[in-house]
């Protein structure tokens, strides 16, 4: 007899095994609980089976019954009671979430996708997908494996996962769109091809150019045959990114393959050639799909007239516009040729237009009063542009970020920051955000009144705002101290910003030392420049010439010399960028900045190739 089968006649005092007998007597003590629990659960399994089938579903509920009932007992259920194609499982399944306090597993709602799915019906599998999308970190390549484990359909799980890509694509979650993607092509499965538009129409949206390219080659390889929708997608990533060159080779490539192009891929390579101003080609273009029996819409004629206002040619503009056919001109039309005549300054002809639009039906809408509005306050005509902004009101237009941009900034030019401050609370108000451009046109204002304080505490609302001060905000806030002969202020507000929690990078630093060697004060350029290496800050190519050529225009070559000295060692190189920046900046110093180049050249701190740039101006020259 072995030790199981004697194990129920040994009492634990004359039981004394060795620890191998020990060992093996666990061991089957362990086997014969695990194969009672399973023989246990299968038997409960097939005890709700039949009570289900029979459609006693109340007896479930029953105390010796309900008690056990668990998501693993219901994930087991549900495939038995789809055998025979019927909804009944997906009646249960519902049933059972209706239960008080019984909440179902994401197993077995994903079990429940499966059967959906394999049953054809689609549209409830997708709904009860996107229930269960948004939770238990569904994306993760651990979680799809833990789920894929029990099911081995691959058509079906194709099927769910391309659904999954589709709703978190169009749910702007394009990290998780991304992550089922990967998981699909790692594991063997190929996305449906309506699930590879979507994910790259969300990633084009979304401006990730580079990722859009990276999905599609990755499509390829796994044998995602491209149609015609796939290619139109990337052919507006091309005109999102100004790739003309990209997209003159993925007309070819669809030429090769067959895809001849429709109205939308000629109308996106119309759009990308009047963009970057290469008009001829675009008419190209439209000539091409005339040949190819297809009629320009009115797409087509705006991207073409938008071509032709951009360069101020509204003679040509205004002739395309008088001869569009098969089409009547929409709000687009209208506003591109309006904004077009104020950027030439015929405001007449755009106001003309205006009340032609408003006569044929189409009425203005905050886009082209933007644009007259624009004009008028470039005119100085402060009191008619208030006037519009009234006719706004009255046709219950809500103005935008850019109408009260334009009013700030129109304010702010004439010191009139009282009215520049009220615009911006009512902006406020109508629960506009302000915007880089906002929080810029004010801070300009506030340091041409001399209102520093003002200027001052603008900069910290912007910094809070999360938006980063550009080199011409710190230029404007220097050139205000200045003014004062306040420039102490200038080292304190770096001292303000490590109060207020501020973290002063580089790019502070730079710009600050920048201006004030521009304006020759190269004494508190030098205490900044102290500060920053004091704080562990390194300074960059751009720091150490600006200061280098200031000292050199007070007298100081030592000094100067000393910088470039530290340069070399640093290798810090001069770029072309800051070469051509510093001889556009310096048009008045030519005899001191020729001297200022040749030292830098004898430190061989600037490269050959622009060494070259050089030798070919002087030649020129």
């Amino acid at each position: 007899m072995s030790s199981c089968s004697n194990l129920r006649n040994l009492s634990v005092k004359s039981f004394k095994p060795q620890n191998k007998l020990s060992t093996n007597v666990k061991l089957c003590m362990y086997s014969m609980a695990v194969l009672a629990s399973v023989s246990n659960e299968t038997q409960f399994v097939k005890t709700v089976c039949a009570i289900a089938v029979k459609g006693h579903w109340d007896n479930i509920l029953k105390p010796k019954i309900g008690s056990n009932l668990t998501s693993t007992i219901i994930n087991q259920v549900l495939p038995f009671l789809s055998l025979d194609g019927s909804s009944l499982s997906w009646s249960f399944f519902k049933w059972v979430g209706s239960i008080p306090n019984y909440n179902h597993s994401l197993q077995s709602s994903w079990t429940m996708i499966h059967i959906l799915t394999k049953q054809k019906q689609y549209k409830t599998a997708q709904n009860m997908l996107g229930k269960i999308a948004l939770k238990d970190f569904l994306s993760s390549s651990t979680v799809l494996n833990a789920l894929m484990g029990n099911h081995h359909d691959p058509d079906s799980y194709s099927q769910i996962l391309s659904w999954l890509v589709i709703f978190y694509a169009d749910s702007k979650l394009t990290d998780d769109a991304i992550q089922v993607f990967e998981h699909m092509r790692v594991n063997g499965f190929k996305p449906h091809l309506h699930a590879c538009t979507v994910l790259l129409n969300s990633l084009v949206k979304e401006r990730l150019t580079d990722m859009v390219w990276k999905i599609y080659k990755k499509m390829v390889k796994i044998g995602v045959v491209p149609n015609m929708h796939i290619f139109n997608v990337l052919m507006n990533a091309c005109c999102k990114s100004g790739d003309v060159e990209k997209a003159e080779q993925l007309l070819s490539e669809m030429e090769v393959v067959g895809m001849y192009p429709d109205l939308f891929t000629y109308n996106t390579l119309i759009s990308l050639y009047c963009k970057k101003g290469m008009h001829y080609q675009a008419l190209c273009i439209q000539d091409r799909m005339e040949k190819d029996r297809l009629c320009p819409d009115i797409v087509t004629y705006n991207s073409l007239i938008y071509g032709y206002c951009k360069e101020g040619r509204m003679r040509e503009a205004l002739r395309l516009f008088k001869e569009i056919k098969f089409s009547a001109p929409n709000h687009v039309t209208y506003t591109t040729l309006i904004d077009g005549y104020c950027r030439v300054n015929d405001l007449d002809e755009a106001l003309r237009l205006r009340e032609e639009m408003e006569v044929k039906g189409l009425y203005p809408g905050v886009v082209t009063y933007n644009s007259i509005l624009r004009k008028l306050c470039e005119e100085g005509r402060i009191k008619d542009a208030n006037k519009l902004l009234n006719e706004m009101n009255e046709k219950k237009i809500e103005p935008d970020n850019v109408t009260c941009n334009t009013l700030i900034n129109a304010y702010c030019k004439i010191r009139d920051m009282k009215s520049a401050l009220r615009v911006r609370n009512k902006m406020l108000e109508a629960g506009l955000k302000p915007d880089l451009f906002t929080y810029k046109a004010l801070i300009h204002g506030f340091c041409k009144a001399k209102e520093m304080d003002s200027a001052k505490e603008l900069l910290f609302n912007m910094l809070d705002a999360g938006f980063s001060p550009s080199y011409c905000t710190y230029s404007w806030l220097v050139d205000g101290y200045c003014d004062q002969d306040n420039e102490e202020a200038i080292i304190k507000l770096l001292n303000e910003f490590v109060k207020n929690g501020v973290c002063v990078d580089i790019s502070a630093y730079r710009a600050l030392i920048r201006r004030l060697c521009k304006r020759e004060k190269v004494d508190f350029a030098q205490r900044i420049f102290d500060l920053m290496e004091g704080k562990g800050v390194l300074g960059d190519s751009v720091v150490y010439t600006c200061l280098a050529y200031a000292y050199l225009k007070v007298g100081k070559a030592n000094v100067a010399l000393g910088l470039l000295d530290e340069m070399y060692k640093r290798r810090l190189m001069i770029t072309l960028k800051l070469y051509r920046s510093f001889n556009a900046s310096s048009t008045d110093d030519k005899g001191i900045l020729n001297i200022f180049w040749d030292c830098v050249v004898e430190r061989g701190i600037i490269s050959k190739s622009i060494l070259k740039y050089i030798q070919q101006l002087k030649i020129h020259s």
